[in-house]
């Protein structure tokens, strides 16, 4: 597991991690996040289990283009 900050926000790659190290990782980054910095989710599956959680959380996501089979979602707070 991989986090960084880019122009685009906060990133976290949870590729290859077992359940459930994923959601716990993105979760953990949603509650640390004070400001409207989006995260950009690096995952190899759909996280159905994250969409509950982050909304109760006050955020949206958005499934966005990724290359080769990594799915890739882009978190944002809910205004």
């Amino acid at each position: 597991m991989r986090q960084w900050h880019s122009g685009d926000g906060w990133h976290i790659d949870v590729r290859g991690s077992p359940p459930p190290q994923p959601l716990v990782a993105i979760l953990k980054l949603v509650r640390s996040i004070r400001d409207d910095t989006p995260i950009i989710v690096h995952h190899d599956r759909d996280p159905v289990m994250l969409y509950p959680q982050v909304a109760e959380a006050g955020w949206e996501a958005q499934r966005v283009e990724a290359p080769g089979d990594e799915f890739r979602l882009v978190l944002r707070r809910c205004p």
